[in-house]
């Protein structure tokens, strides 16, 4: 599994969420939307939070000119709620994911949670790497944008 070449020590202390993410390399697009919806400080915080993380693959697989949109100052309520969207409270590792069918996210809507021939989706997205650790949570990779309604 990947997750241990990712996992972040900093002195033997995991790093947040949000400095596990950027120091990864395949999440540039969402740091950097993170810092336009103002969520650092949130996902900074003491969560714990599991955050269904999109690559910049993903990102760049949204129709042309939505990530530059949804990053403009005037978008920023829309894109925190993006954002939440893919935050659920708690810390579910996939081993609990697996077991479960939804769950309720920071922004309020449920998200669905299937498991079809070993791959565990979130709606649409496939989870394609489970269970990075960070000090006030859990990230999973996901292979596409969760987009609420």
């Amino acid at each position: 599994m990947l997750a241990g070449s990712i996992q972040a020590d900093d002195h033997g202390m995991k790093k947040d969420i949000v400095d596990t993410a950027a120091g990864a390399g395949q999440f540039e697009t969402l740091v950097a939307a993170v810092e336009a919806a103002g969520l650092v400080e949130t996902l900074k915080g003491e969560g714990p939070f599991t955050v269904f993380a999109p690559t910049d693959e993903a990102f760049g697989a949204l129709p042309e000119g939505t990530v530059e949109s949804l990053l403009e100052p005037e978008n920023q309520e829309q894109l925190q709620a993006i954002l939440t969207y893919h935050v659920v409270p708690g810390n579910i590792m996939a081993e609990d994911a697996m077991a479960a069918d939804s769950a309720t996210t920071v922004q309020g809507q449920d998200i669905t949670i299937t498991t079809m021939d070993g791959s565990v989706m979130i709606n649409d997205a496939t989870v394609v790497q489970a269970d990075i650790e960070a000090s006030n949570g859990v990230i999973h990779v996901i292979d596409s944008v969760l987009m609420p309604e």
